[in-house]
């Protein structure tokens, strides 16, 4: 039977208005919290906030496209909100989103599920101790890397931004889920020469135990691109031996006299002229040795997208950061590309002793998308 005290309550509350109501709620469930033994739980206490009083953070590099957005408001329509969205109140009382920009994005946007849920969100509030910049980001990050892909320049900002704050690599791979690989890889995509300085860089890799080397897993780099050969696996080499690094492939800017569009367009020229693409193929896999032999032994990569961010830095000299000129293309002219990057992919696998590979193989690139 129910306390006489719990029912009063919720007789007061069920004269009040919606957002007097509401935030009475808010007050009893803030309370009960403090003294739940579940209270370490974030999902403890989900409260109703203003929809209008919840900004995003300024770093998420996750993005959904409008028909991922439309079936998210359907979704929220049609079942409700099921997952509140994860907050931290900054030193000024403004609530800043965590995880759930989107959701928040559907309840400020959506008239119908506005008007529904009352201007309102269902929201948490991150551990006090998670509150800090780079732990935000790091979980902002973690929350998203089961759904959807992220963008490769923002996530390459945020690894950057994490260096640059004394992480190190061992540490991000652990905070943000990713693989030594993909850490290294967004460090480069940056074009900051001085991330390659540090002594995660300056190796060509790390082996773990090697049988009397006495070396405990530091090898200079030939010895380890030889180990690497004969198992047939990755080629490692440091930064500046790469060819596409000192052609520019990590600039950020297009080459002095153009502009943006006309680095995108050029891009676009380049890939659709299926002849000339596959003659400056040829030269990347024949002259750019340390750089084919760095990347296209990575099978966890986009393999064809390198190759044509490669090919437009040897001949036009215009960094990857314009490799979007791809999307400027058919849909026929995509493929072309891609099997015509695919076509010499595998004559640079078959000419150093590896198997062929499909386009499906080829692509493969563990949520990054280097196209």
């Amino acid at each position: 039977m129910m306390d006489s005290s719990i029912s009063d309550a919720i007789n007061e509350i069920a004269k009040m208005d919606s957002d007097s109501a509401i935030a009475a709620i808010n007050e009893i469930k803030l309370a009960l919290h403090a003294v739940s033994p579940m209270r370490s739980e974030p999902v403890d206490c989900v409260i109703w906030v203003r929809a209008d009083g919840v900004f995003a953070n300024d770093y998420n590099p996750n993005k959904v496209a409008p028909p991922e957005m439309e079936l998210l408001r359907h979704s929220i329509n049609h079942d409700g909100y099921t997952q509140p969205v994860v907050t931290w109140v900054n030193d000024g009382g403004v609530r800043e989103v965590i995880d759930g920009f989107h959701r928040t994005r559907v309840a400020k946007e959506c008239d119908d599920v506005r008007k529904r849920v009352l201007g309102y969100l269902p929201a948490v509030t991150i551990k006090a101790d998670c509150e800090g910049r780079m732990d935000r980001i790091a979980s902002t990050i973690r929350h998203n890397r089961a759904r959807g892909k992220h963008q490769v320049d923002s996530m390459s900002d945020i690894v950057i931004e994490l260096k640059k704050r004394n992480w190190s690599d061992n540490k991000i791979g652990k905070e943000l889920g990713m693989d030594p690989d993909e850490v290294l890889r967004l460090s480069q995509i940056s074009g900051i020469a001085e991330v390659f300085a540090d002594t995660d860089f300056s190796r060509s890799w790390e082996i773990g135990e090697l049988d009397d080397s006495g070396m405990d897993g530091e090898l200079i780099i030939d010895d380890a691109m030889q180990l690497d050969r004969d198992t047939g696996g990755r080629i490692f080499h440091t930064w500046e031996k790469w060819e596409c690094y000192k052609a520019g492939f990590y600039e950020s800017k297009p080459p002095k006299g153009m502009t943006e569009q006309e680095a995108l367009d050029a891009y676009r020229e380049l890939l659709a002229d299926i002849d000339r693409f596959g003659h400056v193929l040829g030269r990347v896999i024949k002259e750019w040795k340390y750089s084919c032999e760095h990347y296209l032994t990575n099978e966890n990569m986009n393999r064809i997208a390198w190759l044509g961010q490669a090919s437009l830095c040897y001949e036009l000299g215009i960094p990857s950061a314009y490799r979007g000129g791809y999307n400027l293309l058919s849909d026929a002219q995509k493929l072309n590309a891609d099997m015509k990057a695919l076509e010499y992919l595998n004559i640079w696998l078959e000419n150093n002793g590896r198997d062929a590979v499909t386009l499906e193989g080829a692509r493969s690139s563990k949520n990054v998308e280097l196209y």
